[in-house]
């Protein structure tokens, strides 16, 4: 449309309780001339996170999950709300091959935790809703990615130990985002600042894990389910991508306080060719919120230099390593 550009956007009783069920379907924004469309019906909906793929193999069908856990389509022209998948279940990614969308179910719940018990991985059609398992993990075990080609689930877990303990404050959830309210005193004996707390925390966190049983990342073969450990270290691993285009290549990260890890790496499946992706040139600086562009060609990662002060978009081309 000429004249204003058109936002889509997911309302949510977590981030607007009071007025989300009185917002009309659309509306122009009188700061900005967006015309913003409201997609979800059900206070509660939400989009998955900015890594993993939400849309069906066409583009048309928009994957989100429910109020109760469960997975539901959202069609971008009719904007017709599907259920797909009740709830509880955990999303992983709509499929780039079958468009099905993968979802975990936790035998012990949903919210036993990521290393306790067995759990299942299925695949859903979004037109049929017809549902297949793919492949039964061992307790311990947890996935966060599918290939390209979706032969592949890629997963981590603790070798020999449950994981260590995360401490340094008490993280609370603020209902009103469904995000982390992190807490803690101060030598002083005043409370920390958010981000102060939220640092030691994950400070304490990334030391506990540095001390404790290695860390390892595995792919599981989604046909014959075999699993095969590729790599392991006193790291906390985490942030799990395949390449959207590549069936091979991970991309994986090390969790904690930025400016004191390594974050962004690649790998291929086999376990080869481990890359930092990215070299700190100051003391302070901080990249992370990575992720593959759409044609698997790029890393984009957030860059801060140093952190707080200059902020950067940044890529690194696969193929050739230039840096933009």
């Amino acid at each position: 449309m000429q004249g204003y550009t058109t936002v889509f956007t997911l309302l949510s009783a977590l981030s607007v309780p009071a007025i989300a069920a009185d917002l009309p379907i659309e509306w122009i924004d009188s700061d900005t001339s967006h015309r913003i469309i409201r997609l979800s019906k059900e206070d509660g909906t939400q989009s998955l996170y900015f890594n993993q793929n939400a849309y069906s193999v066409d583009g048309k069908k928009l994957i989100v999950t429910t109020p109760g856990g469960g997975i539901a389509t959202i069609n971008l022209a009719t904007r017709e709300v599907k259920p797909v998948v009740p709830g509880p279940v955990l999303v992983l990614a709509t499929g780039r091959k079958t468009g099905d969308v993968y979802y975990t179910k936790r035998l012990g719940g949903p919210r036993a935790g990521r290393n306790v018990g067995e759990s299942i991985i299925y695949a859903a059609n979004l037109d049929t809703g017809t549902t297949r398992e793919v492949v039964k993990l061992p307790p311990g075990r947890s996935v966060g990615s599918l290939n390209a080609d979706e032969t592949l689930l890629l997963g981590t877990y603790v070798d020999g130990a449950d994981p260590a303990r995360q401490g340094g404050g008490r993280a609370i959830v603020d209902t009103r985002f469904g995000q982390p309210n992190y807490e803690a005193v101060g030598s002083d004996g005043k409370p920390m600042t958010y981000a102060d707390a939220k640092d030691l925390r994950l400070h304490n966190a990334l030391m506990a894990v540095r001390a404790g049983a290695p860390r390892v990342l595995f792919v599981v073969n989604t046909k014959t389910g075999e699993l095969k450990d590729i790599f392991r270290e006193h790291e906390w691993l985490g942030h799990l991508q395949f390449s959207p285009t590549d069936p091979n290549l991970i991309m994986f990260c090390h969790e904690g306080t930025w400016h004191e890890v390594d974050r962004i790496w690649t790998i291929r499946t086999d376990g080869t060719d481990l890359k930092k992706i990215h070299t700190r040139t100051m003391n302070m600086e901080i990249a992370g919120h990575e992720f593959f562009s759409a044609d698997g060609k790029m890393i984009w990662y957030d860059l801060q230099t140093p952190r707080g002060q200059d902020f950067w978009l940044a890529g690194y081309n696969i193929a050739t390593s230039k840096r933009t």
